[in-house]
């Protein structure tokens, strides 16, 4: 299969969980040698984004900056009150693109695929595509 989905759990109102191994799993059972991964994220509060995966303070370090740069206190005009989880969301937007190579995710020594969860905790769905 060159396409499928799986899903995401948060627990917290802000975080990144990295998402890497469950997308290789997926990708190891399409059994694809070349090719392009695009994984999208159908949910307008949560982003993806490719970053540094083996220091955890980067991640922590991304959520404090987008705190400083989006305002939780401005007299935004949705009525839901989550305004600033789909202002974060557009920065780090909803889907990312990798190279397939000798079937495994071909990112750099220190990167990792994140799934940015911004209006939470709850349960996500996340969809890829070999192309």
């Amino acid at each position: 299969m060159n396409k499928g989905s799986f899903t995401v759990s948060t627990s917290s109102k802000m975080e990144f969980v990295d998402i890497t191994s469950k997308l290789e799993k997926e990708i190891n059972a399409a059994d694809v040698q070349g090719s392009v991964c695009i994984v999208y994220n159908p949910h307008t509060t949560a982003g993806l984004t490719i970053n540094e995966g083996a220091d955890p303070a980067v991640q922590d370090d991304i959520i404090t900056a987008f705190q400083k740069i989006v305002p939780m206190n401005h007299p935004y005009r949705h009525m839901e009150g989550n305004s600033p989880s789909h202002v974060m969301a557009s920065l780090t937007g909803s889907s990312v693109t990798v190279f397939i190579e000798s079937g495994r995710l071909n990112l750099g020594t220190w990167q990792r695929i994140f799934f940015c969860e911004y209006d939470g905790p709850r349960t996500r769905k996340v969809h890829w595509r070999l192309i």
